[in-house]
């Protein structure tokens, strides 16, 4: 149901998704579902590698991506397409240029600083790294903003990632986000409307 309702504070304290409810345990925050997930179900040590360097190497990453990748990536979404859904107008294209080039500086940082010459970001085999990045950087694309054109090495990364994953299994899991325009031709309830423009404009505040 809603991520505002009462059942939904019951799994999460913050009426955040994702959550996540294990039994009597519940749990919020993306990163932190993950990293529980690959310690209880003892997933191939590649993942979040038992080596307490590489570990920490995973853990510097998604430590430097929730103020860079994520600060900036979803945003285009919803310059682009949530909030003209939401408030029925369109942004004015400078909020999308100053998105973008706030982007550009954290693509730069990631591809020099993390990526460097490596397959993955910790090494030669994928990680939960590559996975909350790459998750991020899909959706610029799904609105049109294909960052990966004219960045090899970012290009050359995300093929890999997607060989790695499995490609039916990459599209499949991006599916949503490859095809978030279409939301653009839903009824919105007015009410509903109201509610969430305000909440979405700061957003980008």
């Amino acid at each position: 149901g809603p991520s505002n309702s009462e059942g939904a504070g019951k799994i999460s304290l913050l009426k955040k998704v994702p959550a996540l409810k294990d039994g009597d345990f519940t749990l919020a925050e993306c990163t932190a579902i993950l990293l529980y997930l690959s310690r209880k179900y003892n997933t191939p040590d590649h993942w979040y590698p038992s080596d307490i360097q590489k570990r920490a190497q995973v853990d510097e990453y998604l430590s430097w991506h929730h103020a860079n990748i994520r600060a900036n990536a979803p945003k285009t979404m919803w310059i682009k397409v949530l909030i003209p859904l939401f408030t029925g107008q369109p942004l004015p294209s400078e909020k999308l240029q100053e998105v973008m080039e706030g982007l550009s500086t954290s693509l730069k940082q990631f591809e020099e600083r993390f990526l460097q010459d490596k397959a993955f970001i910790i090494g030669s085999e994928i990680s939960l790294a590559d996975l909350v990045a790459i998750v991020e950087l899909m959706q610029p694309v799904g609105v049109g903003c294909d960052i990966f054109e004219d960045r090899p090495r970012l290009m050359e990364w995300r093929r890999r990632v997607e060989e790695a994953v499995g490609k039916e299994l990459f599209f499949q899991a991006h599916e949503m986000i490859l095809n978030i325009k279409e939301l653009s031709n839903i009824q919105i309830d007015p009410q509903l409307k109201e509610h969430l423009a305000p909440m979405l404009m700061k957003i980008l505040k």
